[in-house]
């Protein structure tokens, strides 16, 4: 998969595109990524995924941006993986949010892609002020020479897919629900760092894996399987949260203790899949409660393993 970091002066050859956040790159996004790759092999062209970064919301509201379900290195992974050829990642700035929209139809789409085909969501919008819509996108094409196509949502289980539906529900710690919507258990990724070793002194060491979310979209502690470190999983028990019981005001950590495993874990990167919510955090009135509760936890996932036939 090429990834295109900055908008080339002209394109290199023509592309069936398709255009949005693709936060958590959920099934509805891969509904609408299949589609774009079926209507690309039949035009014998490359498909296109052109997202932004940072999310636009994060740029103009920053305080009030929701949680990232990925980080932009996990959705071009996700993308490659389900066959995109090409994505263009727009820098979210002051100036391309005054790109009016005739000229972001003009400059990016056609000058810089070369699209034949473009299919957008049911909601979609671009160009500044959010002033272009699917009617001018449409006309758009016409003049340009490009067909425009609009997705409906997609549903599971009655419900509509969104980003926003998939945060709710990792927030209210339903991560079945979650993973229905994604397609895929919530994970989270990161390489390993060095703690405060607190794992190791109460006898459940712990990989420190860095956090480049903030907000995060859950909190607690969870029965886990982390991929990473060959070629089958590895079970786990997670927190990812304040630590409340050893410090105050922090910032969220994740922090994994694998089953059953020995070995240097410093400078891995690991992929922390959520499978189940044990309980939320709390905090403890010494160390030793902590290391009681600590121990539960384990137990609690050996069993939820042991159920699963793992």
């Amino acid at each position: 998969m090429v990834v295109l970091r900055h908008p080339p002066t002209r394109a290199s050859r023509p592309v069936a595109l398709t255009i949005g956040n693709f936060d958590g790159v959920h099934v509805g996004h891969r509904a609408m990524i299949e589609r774009v790759i079926m209507r690309a092999g039949e035009r014998g062209i490359d498909s296109c995924v052109m997202t932004f970064e940072p999310h636009p919301r994060e740029f103009f509201a920053p305080d009030q941006a929701p949680a990232r379900l990925t980080t932009l290195r996990e959705k071009l992974e996700l993308l490659e993986a389900f066959g995109v050829r090409r994505v263009l990642v727009c820098r979210f700035d002051q100036d391309f949010a005054r790109i009016e929209a005739e000229a972001f139809v003009e400059r990016l789409v056609v000058g810089a892609l070369g699209a034949r085909y473009v299919l957008v969501g049911d909601d979609f919008r671009y160009g500044a002020r959010r002033l272009g819509s699917f009617d001018a996108l449409r006309a758009a094409g016409k003049r340009h020479g490009f067909e425009v196509e609009r997705m409906h949502s997609v549903e599971v289980q009655g419900m509509r897919v969104s980003s926003t539906a998939v945060r709710e529900r990792l927030a209210a710690g339903e991560l079945d629900g979650a993973a229905a919507l994604l397609g895929r258990p919530y994970s989270i990724g990161g390489r390993v760092v060095g703690g405060d070793r607190l794992g190791r002194e109460l006898g459940f060491p712990t990989a420190n894996v860095a956090l480049r979310r903030h907000p995060v979209p859950l909190q607690g502690i969870f029965a886990v399987q982390v991929t990473g470190l060959g070629d089958a999983p590895l079970a786990g028990a997670a927190s990812l949260g304040v630590r409340p019981t050893v410090k105050s005001g922090a910032r969220p950590v994740l922090e994994v203790h694998l089953l059953d495993f020995e070995g240097e874990l410093y400078g891995r990167r690991l992929q922390v899949h959520f499978l189940k919510k044990l309980r939320d955090e709390k905090k403890y009135a010494d160390l030793a409660s902590l290391m009681e509760a600590i121990g539960r936890d384990v137990d609690d996932t050996r069993r939820y393993f042991r159920e699963r036939g793992a």
